[in-house]
C-alpha cells in the first residue's frame, strides 16, 4: 500500500486574502496567517510521517515551520504555478480586460507568459513519486492550485477538474487509498 499525502495550504497572505494569483511572488504570511499556521501544529502532531516536504516560497516554509516542522525538505516541484502576466491580478481584473476575458478563469482561460496545468501536472506527478517512494505517510506544504492539481492528479483526474476542489489557507486535506484506488479521505479542514 502507497503512503498517504497529508496537504497542507501556507496561511493567509495579503495577496490571498485579496484574490490575487500569487506564484511566485514571495509574500510573507499575515498575522492571522502565521496564526492559522500555529494552530496546525496539534493537528499534525498527532500523526508520523516518513517525509516531510514543502515548497520553497517563504509563505509554505513559514507555514511548515510554525506547524512543528521546520526541518521539512524544499522542493522545487512544490512550488505554485506560474501565472506569468496574470501575476499579481484578480479573476474581477483579468475578466476587464476585453470582451474575450469575460469568462476568463485561471483553470480555463490563457495565461500569458505561464505555466501550462499539464507543466503543473508534471511536477506534481514527480512529487507523487517521490512520495509513493517513502516509507510511510507524507506531510507536505504549498499552494492553493498546486496541491489542487496535486491531488487531482494522485486521483488520475485531469488538472482542470482541479477547479473543482477548494482549498483554503491554512487547511488540511488527506489523499490516501480506499482498497486499491486513490481517493480523498479528508478535504479542505481548517485546525
Amino acid at each position: 500500500m502507497k503512503p498517504d499525502i497529508w496537504l497542507v495550504r501556507h496561511g493567509e497572505t495579503a495577496w490571498s486574502a485579496a484574490g490575487r494569483h500569487t506564484g511566485r511572488t514571495d509574500i510573507e504570511l499575515t498575522g492571522t496567517g502565521r496564526a492559522a499556521a500555529a494552530a496546525l501544529a496539534p493537528v499534525l502532531a498527532g500523526h508520523a510521517f516518513a517525509l516531510v516536504l514543502s515548497s520553497p516560497a517563504s509563505r509554505a516554509r513559514e507555514t511548515a515551520r510554525l506547524a512543528g516542522f521546520g526541518d521539512a525538505i524544499l522542493d522545487d516541484d512544490l512550488a505554485e504555478r506560474d501565472y506569468g502576466e496574470v501575476e499579481g491580478r484578480t479573476t474581477a481584473e483579468m475578466r476587464a480586460c476585453g470582451p474575450e476575458w469575460a469568462d476568463w478563469s485561471v483553470w480555463t482561460g490563457p495565461v500569458p507568459g505561464g505555466e501550462s496545468l499539464d507543466a503543473l501536472a508534471a511536477r506534481c506527478r514527480r512529487v507523487l513519486a517521490r512520495a509513493d517512494a517513502a516509507a510511510g505517510d507524507v506531510l507536505v506544504f504549498g499552494h492553493a492550485h498546486a496541491l489542487r492539481v496535486l491531488a487531482v492528479t494522485a486521483l488520475d483526474l485531469p488538472p482542470v477538474l482541479a477547479a473543482r476542489f477548494a482549498l483554503g489557507p491554512a487547511s488540511v486535506s488527506v489523499v490516501g487509498f480506499e482498497h486499491e484506488l486513490r481517493a480523498v479521505r479528508l478535504w479542505n479542514r481548517a485546525p
